[in-house]
């Protein structure tokens, strides 16, 4: 991800969001923030040249042993494609790479088709926080996938 991919994900990111949709700045400050590693998925046309129509996106925080998912979203038209699968394995190919021992996320407690893509990937339950997301007051379950061989 890039700044110029910043205002064309905010659609996206308050539909996926609402009130809990991150602003620009917030991704220009995590773009920015050392130890970051953030990507998008777009469409490309037949003849291979990215006409940018964005399928998601997600990023990922390295922090000593643990490297924490920040954010995983994929556009409504794009979803159920396998979107969400090659962005949280790309993930946690950056996590290898960086030294992670681990990755940790949260994820709402009633985002079901989230929770099926994360436990499809080897991701276990550790902990629940209660009334994380707000003003919506849902928990937030926290996840924890255990890297092998690092």
């Amino acid at each position: 991800m890039r700044w110029w991919d910043v205002e064309p994900l905010l659609p996206v990111e308050a539909e996926l969001f609402g009130a809990s949709a991150w602003s620009a700045e917030t991704f220009w400050s995590e773009l920015a923030a050392p130890g970051r590693t953030y990507l998008v998925a777009v469409e490309d046309d037949d003849d291979g040249v990215r006409d940018r129509a964005l399928l998601g996106y997600a990023g990922l925080a390295l922090a000593g042993p643990d490297a924490d998912v920040q954010t995983l979203a994929v556009a409504p038209h794009a979803q159920r494609r396998g979107v969400g699968g090659l962005l949280l394995d790309a993930l946690v190919r950056a996590a290898r790479d960086g030294g992670a021992s681990a990755v940790l996320l949260e994820v709402r407690a009633d985002n079901a088709p989230a929770q099926a893509l994360y436990a499809a990937r080897g991701f276990e339950r550790i902990g629940v926080r209660r009334r994380y997301y707000q003003p919506e007051d849902v928990d937030a379950l926290v996840l924890r996938l255990r890297l092998a061989g690092t």
